[in-house]
């Protein structure tokens, strides 16, 4: 019960993140449940769903076929669907009925690969993790079996340096224009974009991945498939996001923030040309800022904020960090006076110290991951405009 929140929301499904990471490439994608996960993720999770055309579909498990274990049933409606739609691939992906009942998804990927040729991939997810597992399974996938070993070899030279962007979905970025944005930020500075996993890509695009000289991570989904081209192909990599025409490098800081148990300060604590008591005075006195989220977006928004305002700023990540190390983290902070966060983790205040909470300014930074479509036209694009932080702190 440790893991149940009893105030705030939780993180969009592991399941759902393999469907976001897939979404835009071509292939069949099936959710092995009774039928609700399906509109959960469409209606809330999926801000493409109604103007971008996807094969994502829902296996409509009964409650006779999950406790008996009828899986030919799902195999031959799954092979049935390929046959007339001729995806580019199909996953299986799993929800919390499977994963009590022992649903191999491998086992039936293998199959239904066997019987129709096209390339079928399975998901062990549960329903009980958060999106950035899915989206990472998803991505470490295609990287495994999708991206060509062999292109490096036969590319042209370029006197472009060649990247790809990791861990670019809607979960983290929403459909706002950050996407095209960071885009843009990086052909500005002279590189040739190969891929970006998977926002605004095709899977012959996502095939070429090895021909990269870096790879960008924005976010935490992109982190397994960075070290996974790493190891086949050596392709270095970097960590961070670009804030209003900034690039932010927090690679050193998200192992520390693992390491750390999520939490990491931006601010060295000490002023030139000062004396040590007036240093103290303004550690003192400097108020703290908190940046609750996604790993790689708070990080990035800690330092960019931390630079600019010289005030102490912390990246916190919350997407595996449950409701109560939420609390404590909070209470630790002793001059805490900013928390910036989705506004669904506004309640959480309401478990701290009355006198501490009525000290801290809460400032709305909505993650489509966490509250969905709720407060999605508010999301602001930060690529390209952070001064509505900048003027509310």
């Amino acid at each position: 019960m440790k893991q149940t929140s009893g105030f705030i929301s939780t993180y969009s499904a592991d399941a759902f993140g393999v469907c976001s990471a897939l979404y835009e490439l071509g292939g069949m994608i099936v959710m092995h449940d009774a039928s609700g996960c399906n509109s959960t993720y469409t209606t809330h999770d999926e801000p493409r769903w109604y103007d971008m055309d996807s094969m994502v579909y829902i296996s409509a498990l009964t409650e006779i076929e999950a406790i008996m274990g009828d899986d030919s049933k799902l195999i031959e409606d799954v092979v049935r669907a390929a046959e007339e739609l001729h995806p580019k691939f199909i996953a299986i992906v799993g929800t919390t009925i499977p994963a009590m009942t022992g649903f191999d998804a491998d086992a039936a990927s293998r199959v239904i690969e066997e019987r129709t040729g096209i390339p079928t991939f399975g998901f062990a997810t549960t329903g009980m993790k958060s999106y950035v597992h899915g989206a990472s399974l998803a991505f470490e996938t295609l990287a495994n079996i999708i991206v060509n070993q062999n292109r490096k070899d036969n590319v042209a030279e370029s006197t472009m340096p060649k990247i790809n962007i990791l861990g670019l979905t809607p979960l983290d970025f929403s459909v706002n224009g950050s996407d095209k944005s960071i885009k843009e930020y990086y052909r500005s500075k002279g590189y040739e974009i190969i891929s970006t996993w998977a926002m605004g890509s095709t899977l012959d695009e996502i095939k070429k991945s090895a021909d990269a000289d870096l790879n960008i991570v924005v976010s935490e989904t992109g982190m397994g498939v960075a070290l996974k081209l790493k190891e086949k192909f050596g392709t270095p990599y970097k960590i961070g996001i670009s804030l209003a025409g900034e690039e932010i490098d927090v690679t050193d800081e998200y192992q520390e923030s693992i390491n750390e148990h999520n939490l990491i300060d931006f601010f060295e604590g000490k002023i030139n040309n000062v004396s040590d008591k007036e240093n103290k005075a303004y550690n003192e006195d400097n108020p703290e800022i908190l940046i609750m989220g996604e790993r790689v977006n708070s990080l990035s928004l800690a330092k960019y904020l931390s630079n600019k305002t010289g005030k102490k700023c912390y990246g916190y990540a919350t997407t595996d960090s449950d409701e109560d190390e939420i609390i404590d983290t909070i209470k630790s902070l002793d001059n805490l006076q900013v928390i910036i966060a989705d506004p669904l983790f506004k309640p959480i205040l309401k478990l701290i110290d009355k006198s501490k909470a009525q000290k801290i300014k809460f400032i709305s930074l909505p993650h489509e991951a966490f509250s969905g479509r709720l407060y999605r036209n508010e999301i602001p694009n930060l690529v390209e405009n952070t001064n509505m932080l900048l003027e509310l702190l």
